[in-house]
């Protein structure tokens, strides 16, 4: 095999390529990054059983053929070549990387042992890349990072004729947002689902977030369940995680008539400025009044802090004790200059539902997207 490429476009092309390869793996083989040389240009691809990833790129192809090479190793060589084109040839078990006046000799792997790349067919709908990335980073974060429960490390996507809906809950806290989805020519496809893991869907929005459009595939065949995101001669396929994700819309209130509005950025530096003292996994308290909501830290003897921001509150005043990182969770993730952050009611009149946390255009008007963040420290899905 032997080829000549951009040395720009090979080195995101294998990066891509990597970048959702796990650090450490039981197979050697599953840390190869698999080139193909055709008449039409490059393929690289990587697999490791859970999620692949293959781009095409455009090469001067003297040669065809298909070699296995380190992923994370070439990503490195070529990250760091100079301004030159990438020559690359290969002769037996050798593989030779040069570009300018760097030569590189790899170890090259066995392509028979590889395993075959997942491929998805048929598409189940389009969903605008710019707001699927948004989407993503606002609700990904909820999403949990404990192993011991897999259903809930993932994002439940939730397709319904025209919408796609994600949700992601970790018990503390749940996000949901809601975009545009083009069935295409499903239209009689009805509710579609899909638990994609949380840091597999994080990739794919900073990947294709400027893709324009995103093909997104689902499919169940050959008892694999895999999801597809295709843009810009680029696919990443994952497995689905399997169980049932918890039932946490029930958890959204209909309508809420005791609410608070503020400052996004000014709650968001208040609540950093003032949980410098406090221990860890500790509490923040905010009491929401009608002169402004003040945050209070008891920290050890040493440390205390306090400080109040202005707020318009809309009905009675309110306590709320608040873990400081998921509120800010919450904040950043809200893309408005102002916060509506409302509270909910429970059976025990002494113990504060949780808060709901959504965007606002203006001190007034609230916002026009569909983000919303549920929050609450005691907020266990049973």
């Amino acid at each position: 095999m032997r080829f000549q490429a951009n040395r720009d476009v090979f080195s995101e092309a294998v990066s891509f390529a990597v970048k959702l390869l796990p650090q450490r793996t039981t197979l050697p083989i599953l840390s190869g990054v698999l080139i193909e040389a055709t008449a039409t240009g490059l393929i690289l691809s990587s697999f490791d059983y859970e999620v692949s990833a293959q781009t095409e790129i455009v090469a001067e192809v003297e040669e065809t053929g298909k070699v296995l090479v380190s992923g994370r190793l070439l990503a490195e060589i070529a990250s760091r070549l100079p301004n030159a084109p990438v020559r690359f040839s290969t002769e037996n078990s050798r593989i030779k990387v040069s570009c300018g006046s760097a030569s590189f000799t790899l170890l090259s792997m066995p392509v028979e042992e590889y395993p075959s790349i997942p491929q998805v067919s048929t598409q189940s709908g389009l969903v605008p890349a710019e707001e699927f990335a948004a989407a993503v980073a606002q609700v990904a974060v909820a999403a949990s990072r404990d192993d011991v429960t897999p259903v809930i490390t993932g994002v439940q996507l939730e397709v319904t004729e025209n919408s796609l809906s994600l949700v992601a809950t970790d018990r503390y806290r749940v996000a949901v947002r809601e975009i545009d989805w083009d069935p295409g020519s499903n239209t009689a496809a009805g509710t579609i689902t899909a638990l994609v893991p949380a840091r597999t869907l994080q990739e794919v929005g900073k990947t294709f977030g400027h893709s324009g459009t995103i093909s997104v595939s689902i499919t169940n065949s050959d008892d694999r369940e895999l999801i597809a995101f295709t843009a810009n001669k680029k696919t990443v396929t994952s497995l689905l995680i399997k169980g049932n994700f918890p039932p946490v819309r029930r958890l959204f209130p209909t309508a809420i008539d005791n609410y608070a509005v503020m400052n996004t950025a000014d709650l968001i530096e208040a609540t950093r400025r003032v949980q410098l003292v406090l221990e860890r996994e500790a509490a923040l308290r905010f009491t929401f009044a009608t002169d402004g909501v003040t945050l209070e830290a008891v920290g050890s003897e040493q440390a205390q802090a306090s400080e109040t921001i202005d707020a318009i509150l809309s009905g009675i005043e309110t306590v709320v004790s608040l873990k400081p990182q998921f509120l800010l969770d919450g904040l950043s993730a809200v893309h408005s200059e102002f916060v509506r952050i409302s509270f909910t009611k429970t059976e025990n009149p002494n113990k504060p539902g949780p808060v709901l946390i959504t965007s606002q255009t203006s001190r007034e008007q609230a916002g026009a997207d569909s983000y919303k963040y549920l929050l609450q420290p005691n907020l266990l899905l049973r």
